[in-house]
């Protein structure tokens, strides 16, 4: 049986909010994919680096700034040899509050995990969002599924429904 980790950091419930609702949509989908959801906190490397297939999901604070699990668990992702690994990231973010940082928490991580020998899944198009910049995009694409349920959270659930299958398709599932 082919296996996720699902990891998440939240502060607010919002992250964990949506790390249940992929999890669900992945056992509805695929009910042979076993899928654990597992909250960033306290966590180390050898918690991650035990899967082959990772789904991340990370909030991005005011400016910029990392979720604080995330932030303290840097040194131990940088301490992951990502080869062969999949990643896929989603993230959430204030687009119009935070114009010029959204979701760029995925960003940061998916750089690490790339350079790190990972392969990175997930790509969704930025066109329909209102940002002026952020470190989670390249080109016309973000490195993964950004969210932003402040001000869109009426698109949330379509761009999950969206995205998860297109995920799992290009994780060979």
């Amino acid at each position: 049986m082919a296996s996720i980790g699902l990891f998440y950091g939240t502060d607010t419930g919002n992250t964990e909010q949506v790390s249940e609702k992929i999890k669900s949509l992945i056992q509805e989908i695929k009910p042979d994919i076993q899928v654990d959801l597992i909250e960033i906190y306290q966590r180390k490397a050898a918690d991650m680096a035990q899967y082959d297939f990772l789904i991340i999901g990370q909030p991005t604070w005011y400016d910029g700034e990392l979720q604080g699990d995330w932030e303290e668990f840097i040194p131990e992702f940088e301490a992951i040899d990502f080869t062969g690994k999949q990643l896929a990231f989603f993230g959430l973010g204030d687009q119009y509050g935070y114009a010029t940082y959204f979701c760029d928490a995925i960003g940061v991580y998916a750089d690490m995990a790339e350079n790190q020998g990972g392969t990175l899944h997930g790509f969704t198009s930025a066109l329909d969002y209102e940002h002026d910049f952020s470190k989670a995009q390249r080109g016309d694409q973000f490195v993964g599924l950004c969210l932003d349920i402040d001000n869109q959270d009426d698109l949330t659930d379509d761009r999950i429904n969206r995205w998860i299958p297109e995920v799992l398709a290009s994780f060979g599932m």
